[in-house]
């Protein structure tokens, strides 16, 4: 009795992943208004009524799939931000090593930001508090993740910060305008062309914020 017990939680827990993952696929591959719950039932081999089981309706699925997806995604910057700004020694290196990865295509994320873009494009379809937490769980906190070591870095002498809201989103700027559509949301990227990238919008980030005598 006590396994059938525990097993069943178990079993409810892996059929709503199995909805997850497979909604972030079809809302990825068909966006919002193409995708139906029937789909997303074939792609996570799971039933109509199981999905119904679990979430009300699709607007209640997509909502839940983006903000966790998008907390997924925020959690590993948050990482890549203490790898590299934790412990600097050397303030160029370790602004580039974060910029390369930053860019970098992570096929995890692949789907997600097939999401997001979509997201991005049809913003007027969506609640304007859908779009508010989306970016709450994802864009936000990452930047005030970076925001905090930026203004580390200026506490040791390293930047010249006024602002470090404003300075993360200054860095995050100069690493990404040119190579969204490349490298954040395509898996062809190469890797010299985020190379270059990564260390031109350095460049001109540390010049925009070195410490200057007066």
């Amino acid at each position: 009795m006590t396994g059938q017990t525990t097993s069943a939680p178990r079993r409810r827990t892996q059929k709503r992943r199995s909805i997850l993952d497979g909604a972030l696929l079809v809302f990825g591959r068909v966006g919002y208004l193409g995708a139906s719950i029937d789909m997303i039932a074939a792609e996570a081999d799971v039933s109509t009524r199981t999905i119904y089981n679990h979430f009300e309706n699709k607007e209640q699925l997509f909502a839940t799939v983006l903000l966790e997806s998008s907390t997924r995604v925020a959690v590993t910057r948050e990482a890549l931000i203490e790898r590299h700004l934790g412990a600097v020694t050397d303030l160029e290196s370790a602004l580039i090593a974060l910029a390369k990865e930053w860019v970098r295509p992570n096929p995890d994320f692949e789907d997600h930001f097939r999401v997001v873009r979509r997201l991005r494009g049809e913003t007027d379809r969506f609640p304007r508090e859908l779009v508010e937490s989306w970016q709450e769980a994802g864009p936000f906190r990452a930047r005030r993740a970076l925001a905090a070591r930026m203004a580390g870095l200026a506490e040791r002498g390293l930047l010249a910060v006024r602002d470090p809201e404003l300075t993360a989103q200054q860095f995050m700027a100069l690493i990404t305008d040119t190579t969204v559509s490349r490298a954040e949301f395509s898996a062809t990227a190469l890797e010299s062309e985020i190379d270059r990238i990564a260390r031109a919008g350095v460049h001109t980030f540390i010049y925009g914020h070195l410490p200057r005598k007066a």
